[in-house]
């Protein structure tokens, strides 16, 4: 069963004010007390249809409405792209009627997909942004990845292999961190090397509650980059038992300061690391020792036994569709904006997820890692393989407007899904979730694991 509902923001992305600047002269008068004027400026892109969504072959025309203090900027000058998303497109300007509105027309698609209106502007010595994209038929997309036929033989070896490796957990009670209802722990546990030939550790933030009893238990598996955890009290303190863990080897409650250095540094473009080998890529010991954090979780004495719960988002999502389809003891999950979902877009025209290692150099037209190696690599772990294999209930949501995980590439590993799954779209959102996102899953995961806090 499929459910899609539109999430409502009270502040949504593209309303959000910009920073201000010394407008052009004048855009209303300068009251007689004052030297000058400041304002606050918007560009408000926005399709034609409420639902931003429209058939193959339907034309979709964007509205523009630049705004300074929420009055028309009559005559402002804009500059603007419009095409399918993430694709090159040509860049063309416009200028604003009395009213501050330009119409844009962008065109149809003649397939499933989404066309993007990116448009900006400069005041001020300042430059403004605004995007709105308009879904063709998303709910038919279909992935352009490939299955490779070991696919399921493969990642069973992967388990197998980590099956033997022994667990040997080491907890240490962070005693400044708790709170009066929640213990919170620094732990690690081994887990598999890329290559199989060593292992190593993971390492998280363990919450639990401290009144006796069973507890169902929360995975929550990172975004993409590199830095330290402080664990999910407030979810814990609801009654639950939570994991945060980073993917990189590295205790996470470290000086910030490190991870900086280990973000530019060592584990810059991590997500490339051996993508011509499947055996020694750099996500294998990352989707593994996910499945080795739930080894973990369910160890606990105060495990239900029964609940277990996956979530994250970006790279997190990715992670959280992965977890589940490797692993039967995970009972629902809630992924939002999930990445790396049929990366291979890029080779066949349109838009590929995050981290986008198919799209063409901007400037050259270059595909520098498309080999034939690299694009075998990533058909054992593009999202798109493991959301065939979800066979529990889930809560989805993202925007339109995300240029990380653009929705393309998220509705080809939607579609695949065939257990009963909740869709809840923000369609303003760009990638960062914005509040009702956060509020939304929260419900879902409380709802699903019938808390009563």
């Amino acid at each position: 069963m499929r459910t899609t509902r539109l999430l409502l923001a009270a502040c949504l992305t593209l309303s959000t004010a910009f920073p201000a600047f010394a407008a052009p002269t004048p855009i209303t008068p300068v009251p007689a007390h004052a030297a000058g004027r400041l304002a606050t400026v918007q560009l408000r892109v926005s399709p034609d249809h409420r639902d931003w969504t429209y058939q193959p072959g339907e034309n979709v025309k964007f509205t523009v409405a630049v705004t300074a203090d929420n009055e028309p900027l009559a005559g402002a000058n804009i500059t603007y792209k419009v095409g399918p998303e993430m694709l090159p497109m040509d860049e063309k300007t416009a200028t604003a009627s009395a009213d501050g509105i330009v119409t844009i027309d962008g065109g149809t698609l003649k397939v499933p997909g989404f066309i993007r209106c990116i448009v900006t502007a400069e005041f001020g010595g300042k430059t403004y942004r605004g995007l709105a994209t308009a879904a063709f038929a998303p709910e038919k997309i279909q992935p352009t990845q490939t299955e490779p036929a070991d696919f399921d033989a493969f990642w069973d070896a992967g388990k197998a292999e980590l099956a033997k490796v022994p667990l040997e957990p080491e907890i240490t009670l962070m005693p400044e961190a708790c709170t009066p209802a929640v213990n919170v722990y620094h732990v690690s546990f081994r887990t598999v090397g890329s290559s199989g030939q060593y292992v190593s550790r993971i390492y998280g933030i363990l919450c639990e509650p401290k009144a006796p009893g069973k507890y169902p238990a929360v995975l929550r598996v990172p975004g993409a980059g590199v830095r330290p955890y402080t664990g999910s009290k407030e979810l814990s303190a609801r009654g639950v038992i939570t994991l945060d863990i980073g993917i990189h080897g590295i205790p996470v409650n470290l000086a910030p300061g490190l991870y900086d250095q280990l973000r530019t540094g060592a584990l810059s473009g991590y997500h490339l690391y051996n993508l011509d080998n499947k055996d020694l890529y750099y996500y294998r010991r990352v989707y593994l020792s996910c499945v080795r954090a739930n080894d973990f979780l369910v160890s606990r004495e105060m495990y239900d036994g029964q609940n277990l719960v996956v979530t994250g988002g970006s790279q997190g999502g990715q992670l959280t569709i992965v977890t589940t389809a490797l692993d039967p003891r995970v009972k629902g999950l809630a992924p939002q904006f999930p990445a790396y979902c049929d990366v291979t877009g890029y080779l066949n025209g349109r838009a590929g997820g995050w981290p986008h290692m198919f799209r063409p150099d901007a400037k050259t037209g270059e595909n520098f890692h498309a080999t034939p190696a690299k694009i075998a690599t990533t058909s054992y772990y593009d999202t798109v393989n493991f959301a065939k294999r979800v066979k529990v209930p889930g809560h989805y949501t993202w925007g339109y407007n995300d240029e990380t995980c653009p929705p393309t590439s998220m509705y080809a590993a939607f579609n695949q899904i065939n257990a009963p799954k909740e869709l809840v779209l923000a369609l303003e959102a760009n990638h960062p979730i914005i509040p009702e996102q956060t509020e939304a899953v929260a419900k879902w995961i409380g709802g699903f694991l019938k808390l009563t806090k």
